[in-house]
């Protein structure tokens, strides 16, 4: 195959997982249609305020883009990890233990500016990466699936969590004491919001450099994953875990790895939070859904670090929206949540159907093996009792 085949193989592939993915976003948007609907609002109405709730102003913009920052982190690092075959159900506690290590240096510890945030992120993404490389060594050393390990790590973040708040719980309230201005990431500064027209309205978001980090970090993983030999043996690993041995990669390592720079990338994105919007860290009666949504973000991405701007971009946008149409119109908020679910279902039932044929195709292969590895057994066997057979007949 010529390297113009190639290429041309490849722009079909991404044309084909775009136009699958549009055709996802449409079913779901008809699916919440119905919805509408059945609840008696008007669906075109509806629509139309989703639209105004991005797009109305400037200020609206730049909160769909905070509130899309967080998620695009945390599919990132969901997306990693399933280029290795691993399934991240921890980027919640991932995010968590972000958010914990971030509030912690940024309140507790007294260095100068642009210092501070750095260190926070620094020490953020360490916890996190040992946080995700506990799941991936119980894979690689026992054996017990990544789902189990992180759903139950996820929890031991959320109640850790709440520890930290109520030992710095400010009187009367549900809330942590805020990090000194020192540690905030804020991107703009009041000066900055004085410009006129369009950017005065855009920088009353609170807008931080967590969005740029977000951008960095999306050129990194792409770069590690296509062009280095890292991003080789993981992939490797990912689509046959088997052949890669065979290979000479340690693949015990290598998930190891995978889930430690998945966990770092979704504590990056607690720490910005932390540090460029919330200031604090707040009791937990639940889940905040920022590891779940990146699931959601990865899928329809379709494990692509590029994709997953967009993607990101798109549930951000939507659930920040789901504010306005609830404000204009009365609608609960979670017919967002349906229409993200029913998006999601459309991108991740072939998705499913993909990985029970390779399991089926590779049961199909093993048993192949094994057969054929018999029956050279019993022709060697063959062979030997002829063998002997001869040797007594001449004695």
């Amino acid at each position: 195959m010529n390297k113009t085949t190639k290429t041309n193989s490849k722009l079909t592939r991404g044309a084909s997982k775009i136009s699958f993915t549009l055709i996802s976003i449409l079913l779901g948007f008809l699916v919440g249609a119905l919805v509408l609907v059945i609840a008696g609002f008007d669906p075109l109405e509806g629509f139309k305020n989703l639209f105004l709730g991005v797009f109305k102003t400037p200020r609206h913009m730049g909160w769909a883009i905070v509130t899309s920052t967080p998620i695009i982190m945390t599919g990132l690092g969901v997306c990693f990890a399933f280029k290795t075959g691993l399934f991240n159900m921890g980027a919640e506690g991932q995010f968590i233990v972000g958010t914990i290590v971030a509030f912690l240096v940024g309140y507790k510890f007294n260095l100068p500016p642009i210092i501070l945030p750095i260190v926070a992120i620094v020490l953020a993404m360490l916890a996190g990466a040992l946080y995700g490389a506990i799941a991936g060594f119980i894979k690689a050393k026992f054996g017990i699936h990544e789902v189990i390990s992180t759903i139950m790590l996820n929890w031991v973040a959320y109640y850790f969590q709440n520890f930290v708040v109520y030992r710095n719980r400010q009187p009367n309230s549900m809330g942590s004491f805020d990090v000194s201005d020192n540690a905030k990431i804020t991107l703009f500064t009041d000066a900055a919001k004085r410009f006129d027209g369009f950017f005065s309205k855009f920088f009353r978001a609170p807008i931080h450099w967590g969005t740029i980090l977000a951008i960095v970090a999306v050129i990194c993983v792409w770069y590690i994953l296509n062009k280095t030999t890292l991003g080789y043996e993981l992939k490797a690993v990912g689509l046959n875990d088997e052949a890669s041995k065979y290979g000479g990669i340690n693949s015990s390592k290598k998930l190891v790895q995978s889930m430690a720079i998945s966990g770092a990338i979704c504590a990056l994105a607690g720490v910005t939070q932390v540090l460029g919007f919330t200031y604090n860290l707040s009791i937990l009666t639940s889940m905040q859904n920022f590891g779940f949504d990146g699931l959601a973000v990865a899928l329809l991405a379709s494990n692509n670090p590029i994709g997953v701007i967009f993607s990101g971009l798109f549930f951000g946008s939507l659930k920040y929206a789901g504010n306005n149409l609830q404000r204009s119109m009365g609608v609960p908020s979670e017919i967002i949540s349906i229409i993200i679910g029913t998006i999601i279902l459309f991108t991740a039932v072939p998705l499913v159907f993909r990985i029970v044929k390779a399991k089926a195709k590779r049961r199909k292969n093993l048993k192949k093996v094994n057969e054929d590895k018999k029956e050279l057994i019993d022709k060697e066997n063959k062979e030997e009792k002829i063998e002997i057979k001869e040797d007594v007949d001449n004695d």
